[in-house]
């Protein structure tokens, strides 16, 4: 049977992340998968994908920063704001470098970001990519984003063309940010090209190619790829349990937090091993009641 764990995906370009979901689940011969965030068709790169207990992380995740790497082209404007949608506008790009860089730092901290027509984002019970296809443009509300790092790593003045490397949080569309930072430059902006480097503590160097995946799974060696679920949760701080808290804390027992040895002062969530040093999942310390209870288990 195979582990329980992370297996981290090279998504390829014109696959949607559900896509990746799909194909694996035929590959793998297996349901339960589920995955840490969505990558437009468009882009490609690091993709963490949740197997077996693990796909219960989904929505707990500590770590949600991501890093990617954008093409952008100054001067031109599209509905999907970036380079497959429709052209709707064009301008000259006589923006300079020392210009670009000066209006990088209102684009960094946190932001309010309003979510382009064409993603996924729900209003009314409608996404907004189904409404953008039937030609309907509406008033969506900004949402606050958060841009821990922003830095252009090269730029062609006369073409108008550069990358850029961003490091943010959830949430966040790298092609809006690129669209707004040429809205304030006066001559638009669309991006050309996504890679997403980095995701939950994953690289690019960690991540498997579909190829890669059924070979493995050919030769009966998926566990060689599969990640443990505990990396999704390093930052935190880990709990060893003896015996009898073990058995107590596999039932759902809440433990005396008097009693557990190794707390961090001003920590609520903590990683928890059982006496046998394994990781079974995470639980949550309650300061007033002096418990420590089950927050979530990975076991089963």
């Amino acid at each position: 049977m195979m582990r329980n764990g992370i297996l981290a995906m090279y998504k390829p370009q014109g696959f949607t992340s559900f896509d990746v979901i799909a194909k694996l689940r035929g590959i793998l011969k297996i349901r339960r998968l589920g995955h840490t965030g969505t990558l437009d068709p468009m882009a490609e790169g690091v993709l963490p994908v949740l197997v077996g207990t693990a796909a219960k992380a989904c929505d707990i995740l500590p770590n949600e920063t991501k890093c990617y790497a954008a093409g952008f082209l100054l001067g031109t404007v599209t509905d999907t704001q970036d380079i497959s949608g429709k052209v709707i506008e064009t301008n000259p790009a006589q923006v300079s470098e020392t210009e670009i860089l000066d209006i990088l730092p209102r684009f960094q901290g946190d932001i309010l970001q309003i979510p382009p027509m064409y993603s996924a984002v729900q209003i009314n019970g409608k996404r907004l990519y189904d409404l953008a296809r039937e030609g309907k443009v509406i008033e969506r509300p900004a949402r606050p984003v958060t841009v821990y790092a922003l830095k252009l790593t090269r730029y062609d003045a006369e073409t108008g063309t550069g990358m850029m490397e961003i490091t943010c949080g959830k949430g966040t569309y790298v092609r809006t940010l690129l669209h707004d930072i040429g809205q304030m430059l006066g001559c638009g902006c669309c991006m050309t090209s996504l890679i997403r480097t980095a995701a939950c503590g994953l690289e690019l160097s960690d991540c498997h190619t579909f190829e890669e995946v059924g070979a493995a799974m050919a030769e009966e060696r998926m566990d060689d790829l599969i990640l443990p679920t505990e990396k999704l949760f390093s930052d935190l701080p880990l709990l060893r349990l003896n015996e009898t808290q073990t058995r107590l804390y596999q039932n759902g027992v809440k433990l005396d937090l008097t009693r557990v040895h190794g707390l961090t002062a001003g920590a609520v969530r903590y990683r928890i091993h059982g006496a046998d040093a394994q990781f079974i999942g995470l639980a949550e310390a309650d300061n007033q009641q002096g418990l420590l209870r089950v927050f979530k288990n990975f076991e089963r």
